[in-house]
C-alpha cells in the first residue's frame, strides 16, 4: 500500500506569496514573530503589538498600526504582509450552521464550519486541501489529494469565521471550541497544525482553552506520541469498526498502523493527565458496522481507556454505496454501549442542507493524484 506523507520538520518555512516573496505573518507564532522582529533589529514587545492588531484589532494595513513607528510600518510594508484565505461563498443553513467555501491558490479551495449549540459554537476547520487517506465513507476523500495547508491558511480560516460571524475580543464569542475535522488529516501535517493550535490558544490571538481545542485523527500513530510532547490539545479518534478486518475496509491507514497500536498511542496520550479522556467518532454505517455484535467489541475494546464515544449517523455524499443507519439501530447501539459504562452521544446531524454535515466537506480539489511519499522519521526534536 501507498506511504502517507508526514511533515514533522520543525516547521515549514514561512509561506513566500506572490507578493514579491513577502513573509505572510500568519505563518508566524509568537516565537516566531519575536525571531522576525529580531531580525529586523527590533525589540521583542513588537511581536505582542503586531499580534494584537491582526488578532484583537482585526486589522491587516500596516499603515493602520499607529503604535509603530512610521519607519518600522514603511519597512513591514516592503518585506511582509497579512494576507488571508478568501470567503468566496457563505451558505446559512436552516439550523443556524454555516459553511464557508474558502479559495486558496490555483483554484483551490477548501471548506470551514461553524456549528452553533445553546451551550458553545464550534468551528470545524480543514488541515489539507483534500486527503490522502482514503477513507471510503468520507467525501473528502473521494476529491483525492492536492497539500498540506501553510499555517496561515489554517488560522485564516479562524480569522475569517471569526470576523464573519462578528465575535469580539472583550464581548461575547460566537466561536468558544476548534475542531480540525474538516478536510485532510491534521497529523501529516504535523509542524503546521501544531503553530497553528498553538495560535488558536495564544491569549494574544483567539485565546481558546487547551481542552477546547480538538484534534480529530485517523491514527497516524508515530505522530500521536510527538505530539504528546509539543501538545496538550484535545484528542479525537476515528475509529469506526471494533476490528481489523473491518477497519481496514473503511480506514485503510489501519493497515499500516492497526487497531491495538492506535490504542497504546492513544493511552500513551493521556497518560498523567487528570481528567483527560480519548473521544471515539464511530460513523454507522447501515449493515456494515452497526449490529448489536459489533457495540459489544466496540466496549471490550475501549473499556479500560477513559473514553467518550460520539456515534455520528453517517452523511451521505453522491455517488457513494453506504446509507445511514436507521434511528432504531443508532439508539441501540447506543444503549449497550451505555450499559458498558461508556459515555456515549448520538452526534445530532447539523447543516446537512448545505452539505456541512461530518463526512460531507469536499472543496475542490485540482489535483487529484495520491502521491506516494515516504514517510519521515521522527527524529528526535523534529517538531516543537
Amino acid at each position: 500500500m501507498p506511504e502517507y506523507p508526514l511533515s514533522l520538520s520543525k516547521g515549514n518555512p514561512p509561506a513566500v506569496t506572490a507578493s514579491a516573496g513577502k513573509i505572510n505573518l500568519l505563518d508566524l507564532d509568537r516565537r516566531d514573530l519575536e525571531a522576525f522582529f529580531a531580525e529586523l533589529g527590533e525589540k521583542p514587545f513588537r511581536a505582542v503589538q503586531i499580534m494584537k492588531w491582526i488578532y484583537h484589532e482585526r486589522v491587516t494595513d500596516f499603515a493602520a498600526m499607529t503604535n509603530l513607528s512610521k519607519a518600522l510600518r514603511e519597512r513591514l510594508a516592503e518585506c511582509a504582509e497579512i494576507r488571508l484565505p478568501e470567503i468566496v461563498l457563505d451558505q446559512a443553513s436552516q439550523d443556524g450552521s454555516h459553511k464557508w467555501l474558502i479559495r486558496l491558490d490555483s483554484g483551490n479551495s477548501i471548506e470551514t464550519v461553524f456549528i452553533p449549540e445553546p451551550d458553545r459554537g464550534t468551528l470545524c476547520v480543514s488541515s489539507q486541501i483534500g486527503c490522502p487517506l482514503d477513507c471510503s465513507f468520507c467525501a473528502t476523500a473521494q476529491q483525492g489529494f492536492n497539500r498540506n495547508l501553510t499555517v496561515a491558511e489554517i488560522i485564516g480560516q479562524v480569522w475569517q469565521a471569526s470576523q464573519a460571524l462578528g465575535d469580539a475580543r472583550n464581548g461575547e464569542r460566537r466561536i468558544t471550541n476548534i475542531v480540525l475535522m474538516g478536510m485532510g488529516e491534521p497529523l501529516l501535517n504535523f509542524a503546521n497544525v501544531v503553530k497553528a493550535t498553538d495560535l488558536m490558544q495564544d491569549d494574544l490571538a483567539f485565546g481558546i482553552s487547551k481542552r477546547r481545542v480538538t484534534l480529530s485523527t485517523a491514527g497516524v500513530v508515530p505522530a500521536l506520541y510527538r505530539l504528546r510532547e509539543v501538545s496538550e490539545v484535545s484528542l479525537a479518534v476515528s475509529l469506526h469498526a471494533p476490528t481489523d478486518a473491518l477497519r481496514n475496509q473503511l480506514v485503510p491507514l489501519n493497515r499500516k498502523y492497526p487497531i491495538a497500536e492506535l490504542l497504546a498511542a492513544c493511552q500513551a496520550y493521556i497518560a498523567g493527565k487528570p481528567h483527560r479522556r480519548i473521544t471515539w467518532e464511530y460513523v454507522l454505517l447501515d449493515g456494515v458496522n452497526d449490529s448489536d455484535a459489533h457495540a459489544h467489541a466496540l466496549a471490550g475494546l475501549i473499556r479500560r481507556i477513559p473514553s467518550k464515544v460520539n456515534l455520528i449517523p453517517f452523511n451521505p455524499f453522491p455517488d457513494t454505496r453506504y446509507r445511514r443507519s436507521s434511528p432504531v439501530v443508532i439508539a441501540r447501539f447506543q444503549a449497550i454501549l451505555i450499559d458498558h459504562g461508556l459515555t456515549t452521544v448520538i452526534r445530532k446531524t447539523r447543516g446537512d442542507d448545505i452539505a456541512a454535515a461530518c463526512g460531507q466537506l469536499a472543496g475542490q480539489v485540482l489535483a487529484r493524484g495520491r502521491r506516494p511519499v515516504q514517510v519521515l522519521q521522527l527524529a528526535a526534536g523534529s517538531a516543537g
